[in-house]
Order: C-alpha cells, then structure tokens, then sequence
C-alpha cells in the first residue's frame, strides 16, 4: 500500500504541436476520437456467493474468488483467464489509439539523454557513480579511486546482469570498509523478495554466499566479513527478523540478532555515517524503538538505546560525541531535535537542542564531522537549516525562489564540509548541488538535460488555495503552457496521493510536457493525510479522519471548475496505490465532477484487506488505517472503501492498472473492483482494467518500459478529449 514514485531524466521531442502560437487553441480545433466501449463486449466476471460477517454485518461478496492465483487453488487459472480477457478487451477499445501510444513513446524517449552519468559521490576514498548507454534500460554501476581522472572501476554492469529478463532491479549497494567487497540486492519478480550476492571488487567472483527473501540491502561490519541485514515472512512478506550473515557460511547458519513480534513494526538496519555503529529500527505510524551495537564488534548482543513508549516516534544519529534524537517527545506534533551522551541514551536524559515549532516541521537531519543539516518545512515549502557543531552557529541556505522542491542528495561521507541537495520546480529539471557549508558557496554540479529545446520560460507555474468544506484551505500547485486562457474549456489533470503524511512536492517530470504542450493543465492537490502544512496535516488525514483526503480533492476539483481553469467535462483525476484508494473514493463520492479517472495499482478492497492478516503489510497499517477488527473502525472503513460503496449508477471513464506480482496493492482489490463496477454501473461510459503479468506495484524496471504505460494513460485522457496526435 505504499506508493511508488519515478523520476527519470527526459529529453524533448519538439512536435507539430509545439509550433502553435496559442495552445489553448489546441484543444478546440481538434477532430473527435472517441473511445468507444462497445467496440467489443466487456468481460463479465463470474460470480460465486461468498459471505463476509463481522460484528454482526453479513456482506456478499461475489467476487471474493480471485483471491486464487497465488492460492494455487482452483480458481487460480480462472483468475488469469478474467485478467487476460481484461486486458484483451482494453486492446480493443485502445486500439484507435495504437499509433498516438507508439509515437507519445517516441515523443517521451526522445527526451532521454540516452548516454548519460550520474553526479560522482565520494566515500571512503572513492568516486561512486552510475553511467547509461544509448539504448540500454538499465546501467552500469562504476568507481574511481582518489580521482576522477582514475582509471574506472565496473563494479556492476546492470544491463548485463539483466539480459533475458522481464523485470530486474538491483539495489543496496554497500561496499565494505576495505573497499574489497560489493553487497547488492536482486529482485527477479517485482514482489520486493530481494537474494542479497557478494562480489569480491578484486577478483570480480560473485560468491557462493546468496541470501533469499530479504528486503535487498546489508551492511557491514568494520571487520569486513559479517554482514547484517533484514529477512522477511515468506508468506507475509513482512520484515520481521535483522540477521547476521559470516562471508563464505551457509544462509541455514545465520544467526538471528532481532526477532520484531509486534506486526504492526516495520524494520530495518543501517550503519552510522561515522561507521562506529550498527543500528536496527522498529517503527510503526506512532511509536519506535532503536537496538545497537558498536560496528567493530559485530558479535555482540544489541542493546536498546530507549524502549518503545506509547505515541512517541524517535530516530537516532550518532555523532563523535554524543547522539541526536530527532522525536515527537512530550507532545512535539512537528517534531524536534534532542540530543544524549554516548553512555545515556535513556530518555530522561535527553536534553532539546532545537525546540518544537507549532509553524514548521522538522523531517530529518544528516551529520557530518562538523556540522548537521536539519530539513524543515514551512509553509509546504522545505528549507535547509545548517549548524555548525564547534561553534554552534547555524544558517540557512537561500533557495532563490518563492516555490520549488529541494531534498537531501546522496551525503555518505562524514568528514566533508560539502553538502549535496537537490532542486527542482514545476518547470525545473533536476537539478543537483554542491553547498560548503563554510564558505557558503553553492556550485551546480548537473541538471537533468531535456533535448529537444525545452524552455522552462513557455511555461506558467502557479500556487492556489481551494477553500474545502470544513473552512480548511487546501494549497494547490500547477503548471501550464503560456497561451492558456482560463475559460473553462482547457482538460485539466489533478494527480494527488495523501496518506501515510508523504508530502508531494512540486517537482519537473518531461512526460507531462506531453500533456501541457497539447493544452493540459497539470495540477498536484496537495490534500490532508500528506504531511504538505506539518504533522497536523496527516494527522486530519488517516484513521476516523480519513475522509478529509477525499473531500479536499473533490474541493480542489470544485474549485478548479469555479475558477475556469477547466470544466467538469474536461477535468480527469489521477491517483496511484494509497493514491488510488483517493481515486476510487471520489469515484463514489462525485463521479459526476471527472470526465475520467486515472487509479493506479489502486487500494480499493480496504475492509477485507486489513482484516485478512495473512496479506503483506495489512499489520503494518493498522495504525494508518484502523483495525476492522474493532467495530467502530471496521463502520468507518466500510463507510468509504471504493469496493464497499460502489453503486447502480453512472460512474466517469476509467482506467485501472494493476501488477500481478503486485506485493503492496494485490492484483486482487482492482480487479475485484472493476468487476463490480462492470456489474452496476448504469453509464456508457469507458472501464478498462490493465493487468502487467510480469510486474509488481511499481511497474516496469527498464528505464524506457515504464514509459510504455504512460503513453496508454496519455492515450486514455487524450481519447476521450479527442485529441489525435
């Protein structure tokens, strides 16, 4: 149920559209192409009596049977069947379509800097990057030594490794402190079951040491042979054991370091920046708990820094002399910095060093020998707040612009006075820094190329406020083309996600030029259950307030209608995952307000999912979503479940996608949910289902495949606009 974003570099294809000198008139001189729903017959799923009772509610639920394919059980090629004909059907209603997806494919790979090299990152005596070659999907992973005038290193060759695969993705890059061995994650499936291999850098041999179903990342300890890392349920697929794995041992002999037996706990391992430290971190929405022990002497038992306590959050970095605790203690909504020494973690002897603010939320910090970098954000805008540790002065770093998108770039080595952020706007590309936090000088290292002639000055960026039900105002962000006319008549794409407090930032993506060079306006509704205005923000969002994320979007379309920036027969909404559960709700709750939808591996089916225990990651969201267990959330959840409320009505055009290694959202819930919709609704209007039977939630590996799917989302919205080319 967490969401996956993608962030590519894109080029620019210059089109014949682009030569317009008015973009709004783009979409009122354009010949008809309409999706047609009847050009074949739409799959009509069977239906098989299946009852679910729960504090005295009987539910039927007839299509409760595609739970079955990973079941193995009867049903199981039933369930491919229906998901084949799904997607034979949406190939039929698309297939008008079918040179407009091909060129949009084009039009965004064109975009592509196809031979291009990441921004060298330097640790432990190492430049560390990443290189791509023309027309190869993945990359190579490479070092030098001392220099970037060295003779390079291949440490991995990604696009090798991947041959003769539909999906692949490697991850958890740790190189270990004598620089000998690589340990690295693959994942074959895309259902997030890493096998973690080992490379001797000296020899080039993968060893024989291969650890399966983890969550693809390990780290070293200083002795350079033992190595930890997290395991996971083979059913559950939660993460729920930290084992210590000995070079050239047998996985069966690992030794198991932590055993989490709360489920409702993610965890995870990591090793402090300094190296003098191996950390485990259990965490669930409202309360967590770190074990560590020093990373020289891998063998000893884990001590716990502080014991969980009810409702209290903390995170720990260790600096020289001392460790900072970043936490919601004492009733800290937006959180604070604390700090303890080495030998007294307990939390009666923390002491604040940067209070709680009721305006501005801190997210994180990073160290380094001298100093510490804070992220805060106010007023939904993220700054950098850097303090210098000998002398306790501190300072914050000007952006230059009053909206953008900044983050903290890849920082791994601790004595430097460099610090590496990124930035980027609407109209923005990417862009990578190097800021001394001594001298204060900032220095652009790289910003992602867009060819073709990209021109961030033809475009508008601008930041609204929809006023929602309750009084609340609800910040808006959007970019068009210049030449727009706010009449009403422009198509008009809301994309929003608002759970788990994920803040969605206003940040370049080279596809939806796509999209604003054929007269879109983008827009990002940046609604409660994010953490976008703080930590108050997400909490109006989740659990019995869950239903706020639904009204302010449907507010924020409202307000996009009054205002003219579009109309209801040209506004579309777009969700993905948590995302898509926002879509389905909308769906119900004002199908009439979007002439389409756009629900990506969507969490639709939320009553039976978090009742059944036995599907990944339902534990871990207890405290996201409530425990249907309990009766007064299991009302409330079944109050706004997409696949609980939907009706014999008309609902807007629709396109679902779905993975069917999907570990996250399960192919099951959309396509569950689109039966029922086929089933009941009373429009004409168009429902197609995608299924990828190759991938998982976050969909294809490669870095051209991917963009496959959002040529048939661009197709859809441009479709039902009548947009031909």
């Amino acid at each position: 149920m967490k969401k996956t974003l993608l962030l590519l570099p894109f080029t620019l294809l210059i089109s014949c559209i682009d030569k317009q000198d008015n973009t709004a008139e783009i979409y009122s001189n354009i010949h008809p192409m309409k999706l047609d729903p009847n050009a074949a017959p739409a799959p009509i799923a069977d239906k098989k009596e299946h009852w679910r009772v729960i504090h005295g509610d009987s539910v039927l639920d007839n299509y409760y049977w595609m739970y079955d394919y990973f079941g193995k059980g009867p049903d199981s090629s039933k369930v491919v069947d229906y998901l084949q004909a799904e997607n034979t059907y949406l190939d039929k209603i698309m297939s008008g379509t079918d040179k407009l997806q091909a060129d949009l494919f084009t039009e965004m790979k064109a975009r592509i800097k196809e031979k291009d090299e990441s921004v060298p990152v330097f640790k432990n005596g190492y430049y560390y990057y990443t290189r791509t070659e023309d027309g190869k999907q993945y990359y190579k992973y490479c070092r030098k030594k001392g220099s970037l005038e060295a003779k390079e290193e291949l440490l991995l060759d990604i696009d090798q490794m991947a041959e003769g695969h539909s999906y692949y993705a490697a991850s958890g890059f740790e190189v270990s402190e004598d620089n000998k061995f690589i340990a690295f994650g693959v994942d074959e499936v895309s259902r997030r079951q890493y096998t973690i291999h080992i490379k001797n850098l000296e020899t080039g041999e993968i060893l024989k040491d291969a650890i399966i179903n983890t969550e693809g990342y390990a780290v070293w300890a200083n002795d350079n042979q033992t190595l930890f890392y997290t395991s996971k349920n083979p059913v559950t697929l939660l993460s729920e054991k930290i084992k210590r794995h000995k070079l050239g041992t047998p996985e069966t002999t690992d030794v198991t370091v932590y055993d989490e037996k709360d489920k409702s706990n993610y965890i995870g391992v990591s090793k402090s920046k300094n190296d003098h430290y191996i950390l485990i971190e259990s965490k669930a929405t409202m309360s967590s708990e770190i074990h560590f022990i020093d990373a020289s002497k891998p063998t000893d038992a884990f001590k716990v820094f502080q014991p969980r306590m009810k409702d209290v959050i903390y995170d720990v970095t260790p600096l020289a002399d001392k460790f900072l605790i970043f936490t919601n203690k004492e009733g800290a909504l937006n959180f604070k910095l604390m700090e303890c020494p080495l030998n007294k973690t307990n939390a009666s002897d923390w002491k604040e060093l940067i209070p709680h603010r009721a305006d501005v939320l801190i997210e994180g910090v990073t160290e380094f020998k001298d100093f510490i970098v804070v992220q805060e954000r106010k007023d939904g805008l993220i700054n950098m707040c850097f303090r210098n540790l000998t002398n306790n002065t501190e300072h914050y770093l000007n952006f230059g612009e009053a909206a953008y998108s900044a983050s903290m770039g890849n920082n791994p080595e601790y004595n430097s006075t460099s610090f590496r952020y990124g930035y980027t706007s609407l109209t923005t590309p990417y862009s990578t820094f190097d800021y001394n936090m001594v001298s204060k000088e900032k220095k652009l290292m790289k910003q992602q190329e867009v060819l073709g002639g990209y021109d961030a000055t033809n475009y508008v960026t601008e930041r609204l406020y929809a006023k929602a039900k309750d009084g609340t105002k609800v910040p808006i962000s959007l970019v068009y083309k210049k030449g727009f006319n706010k009449d009403g008549k422009a198509p008009l794409l809301l994309y929003a996600y608002g759970s788990y407090g994920n803040s969605i930032n206003a940040s370049f993506n080279s596809t939806r030029l796509s999209l604003l060079n054929r007269g879109f306006v983008y827009a990002i509704a940046h609604i409660r259950g994010g953490e976008d205005l703080g930590r108050q923000w997400y909490e109006d969002g989740k659990m019995m307030k869950k239903k706020n994320t639904f009204t302010d979007f449907i507010d924020c379309g409202e307000f996009l209608v009054k205002e003219k920036y579009t109309s209801k027969e040209h506004l579309y909404a777009q969700g993905g995952s948590a995302g898509g559960l926002l879509m389905g709700a909308i769906a119900n709750m004002a199908p009439d307000l979007w002439h389409g939808v756009l629900a990506h591996v969507p969490f639709v089916d939320v009553v039976n999912t978090m009742l059944d225990e036995s599907i990944p990651l339902t534990t871990n969201e207890f405290d996201e979503w409530g425990n249907p267990k309990n009766k007064d959330a299991y009302d409330y959840m079944k109050s706004y479940s997409p696949y609980e409320n939907v009706e014999h009505k008309n609902y807007p055009n629709m396109l679902v996608t779905t993975g069917l290694h999907d570990s996250q959202v399960q192919y099951f819930e959309p396509a569950k949910w689109v039966a029922k919709l086929r089933a009941m609704k009373t429009d004409k209007n168009v429902l197609l289902l995608k299924t990828n039977m190759e991938f998982g939630h976050g969909g294809a590996s490669g870095r051209f495949d991917y963009l496959k799917d959002v040529a048939l989302n661009y197709a859809f919205i441009f479709g039902l606009e009548g947009i031909q080319k």
